[in-house]
This record gives structure tokens, C-alpha cells and sequence, in this order.
């Protein structure tokens, strides 16, 4: 009995992928969950809009860029391209202190400071003006000491969600999370299946490019998570209410280029993967995680250390997430997101070129 435990001890300790799930896999989620997971507030990009220019007001401004939890966004000289501001991303709140800020200080007058946020993501845009307004009434009563009294007056505005609400955010972290281990996971698990049974070996030595192989297992998964993504917006806007302000025609081309990625991605983890649990393993742990915690669905991507912040870089997730909330949320076109479209599309053709690099490397 002892030496057949030994001998399976030594049996594990020589697989490597079973170390990696029984040691590797905690590992990381302990510390993806332990760092990822935050609701703390810190180095969040938010502009100023200073009409008043006054010993007041510039205080004020220090104050809130002293306070850790902000810093400087680009600079928006304008009321008028706030919006344009929020929708290229550069910022997620501007702070608007209006002419004559310290002359209405002096003759008792509550100045307004506007907080405008971009609440396409609720939670953060509720935390960041929650956290301005506190910082405002204590500079506030610093100017009042013993009375306790704010004498300005704090004004959030949230644009894109005025109602704060939560399916603005979930909706599409979902549409992306459905369709990224979907559509990867049935075509990673499907090639493998092919392998257990044989049936890949006969694809290989066939007259069939491996182009064409992978072009053939990638369509019927195409047309299948289309039909997926058009479900969930349906249910989406007529369920839920969740607005589309942008170009439908465009939300359903960039789906269907998320939806090339991620197929391509489930070929990739396949040619790697011997059996089908493999796959799914392999699928669930290199998907699934990284897309909930990495790509800025739940948590502030800005909150993770610099560490998770580069390697969000490299989660596609992240930039369809921007992608889907810019075109459903803020109603933006192309000119808006091209930066992310071209990156999904360089991540696409690279997962498809090493795909078919693997089959040429098993013909060979």
C-alpha cells in the first residue's frame, strides 16, 4: 500500500498539468481575486473646468488631485466638449466650478461645483462623486471652522445612465462574457472531441488545407454565435430596456469580429489540448476568469495593480467592452473606438495564424 501511494504521488509530481491545476490554478485566482477585486477609488482620470481662475478655486482643484483618488485627465477647456471628452475615454468625471467662485465665497453665496461623470459605469461614476462631494464639503467647512456648515454645493450628473442603473453595466459585460467562452469553449472542446475519436487524424492527411480546416470549423460556431448575440441585444432592449444609441449595423460587425476572435482563441487552446476535459479546463481557466475579473466588467481596470493593468492589455475583452458600451451607451461611431477595433482584429489574425501553424506542424 505504501509504495502504490508513492508511486502515485510520483505519478502527478511527472504531470505537469496536473501541478498546474492542483498548484497553479489556486495560486492564481487567489491572487487575481485578492488584487482584482477592490471597490476602492484611486487614480481615476477626471478634468477640471476652472472659470473662475481664483485663489478659491484653484485650491479646491489642488485639493482634489492631493487626495489620491484622482489624477489629472486631459484637459477639457470647454463645457461644451464634455461629452466628447467622456466619449473618447480620456476622462471619467469633470468638475465644472463656475465664474466667480470666490467673490460668491465672500458675500455668503452657496457656489455650485458641478461633478459630471460618465455613469456607463454606474458603480464607478457613484463612487468617484460620492468620494469629489466629500472632498468638496470638507474644503467647504474648512472655510467655516466650528460651524460644520458646507458652503458649496455639490451637484453630480450622471450622463449615459442618469438612473444609475446596473443592466447598463451588466449587459455588456454579458454579451461579452457569453459570447468569448461560448463560442471558444465549443470550438476548443468540438476539435478535441475529434482527436479522442480519431476522426482529427483523417481531416489531417486529407486533401483539406489546414486553412480550410479551420475555416470549416469555424463557420457553423460563426453563424451559430451570431444568432447568439442577436438574441441576448433583443432581450436586452426589449426586456431590460438597455438602449442601443449608436449604429446597430456597426455593434453587429464588431460581434461578429469578437465572435472570429474568440473561435479563433477556441482553435488555439484545441491544438494544444489532447482530450476534451483538457479543453474545457484549459478554456474555463484561461477565459473565464480573466474576462470577469481583467477586462473592467465588475472592477475598475485603473483600481489593479500596474502588474494586472498590463495584462488586462492582452485580455480581448476589455476592448469590446469599450467597443459595446460606446456604440449601445454613449450612441459613437468608429472614430470613437478604432484604436480597440484594430487590436481585435491583430489579435484575430494572430490566433488564426498560429492555429494553422499547429495543423501544419501535425501534417508535417
Amino acid at each position: 500500500m505504501k509504495r502504490f501511494v508513492i508511486k502515485e504521488f510520483l505519478h502527478i509530481f511527472r504531470d505537469i498539468r496536473s501541478m498546474v491545476i492542483l498548484f497553479g490554478m489556486p495560486i492564481a485566482q487567489v491572487l487575481l481575486f485578492g488584487f482584482a477585486i477592490t471597490n476602492e477609488v484611486k487614480d481615476v482620470r477626471i478634468s477640471v473646468i476652472d472659470q473662475s481662475n481664483d485663489q478659491h478655486s484653484l485650491a479646491l482643484t489642488q485639493k482634489l488631485y492631493a487626495s489620491g483618488y484622482f489624477i489629472d485627465g486631459e484637459d477639457i477647456p470647454s463645457v461644451t466638449l464634455i461629452e466628447e471628452g467622456f466619449r473618447k475615454g480620456v476622462t471619467k468625471m469633470v468638475v465644472v466650478i463656475g465664474p466667480g467662485f470666490a467673490s460668491k465665497l465672500a458675500t455668503g453665496e452657496k457656489p455650485p461645483v458641478q461633478l459630471i461623470a460618465d455613469a456607463s459605469d454606474p458603480n464607478t461614476a457613484s463612487l468617484i462623486t460620492t468620494y469629489a462631494s466629500g472632498i468638496i464639503s470638507d474644503y467647504s467647512r474648512g472655510l467655516m471652522p466650528g460651524k460644520g456648515l458646507p458652503v458649496i454645493s455639490a451637484e453630480p450628473r450622471m450622463l449615459y445612465n442618469p438612473s444609475l442603473k446596473s443592466v447598463y453595466m451588466f449587459v455588456p459585460g454579458i454579451i461579452t462574457i457569453l459570447l468569448m467562452l461560448v463560442s471558444a469553449m465549443m470550438t476548443s472542446i468540438s476539435i478535441a472531441r475529434e482527436k479522442e475519436l480519431g476522426t482529427m487524424e483523417v481531416l489531417l492527411v486529407s486533401p483539406l488545407k489546414p486553412v480550410e480546416i479551420v475555416a470549416g470549423k469555424v463557420m457553423p460556431y460563426v453563424v451559430l454565435s451570431f444568432i447568439n448575440a442577436v438574441t441576448i441585444l433583443v432581450l436586452s432592449y426589449f426586456v431590460f430596456d438597455m438602449p442601443v444609441n449608436g449604429s446597430v449595423l456597426l455593434l453587429l460587425a464588431e460581434s461578429v469580429l469578437f465572435i472570429l476572435l474568440a473561435l479563433s482563441l477556441g482553435i488555439l487552446i484545441s491544438t494544444i489540448s489532447n482530450s476534451q476535459q483538457t479543453a474545457m479546463m484549459l478554456s474555463m481557466f484561461a477565459l473565464m476568469l480573466p474576462t470577469i475579473l481583467l477586462s473592467g466588467f465588475i472592477f475598475p481596470i485603473e483600481n489593479m495593480p500596474d502588474v494586472l493593468q498590463w495584462i488586462s492589455l492582452i485580455m480581448p475583452p476589455r476592448w469590446f467592452i469599450v467597443i459595446v458600451k460606446s456604440i449601445m451607451l454613449k450612441g459613437t461611431g468608429i472614430a470613437f473606438f478604432w484604436k480597440e477595433t484594430l487590436i481585435l482584429v491583430a489579435m484575430t489574425v494572430v490566433f488564426l495564424a498560429a492555429s494553422v501553424k499547429k495543423f501544419n506542424i501535425r501534417l508535417a
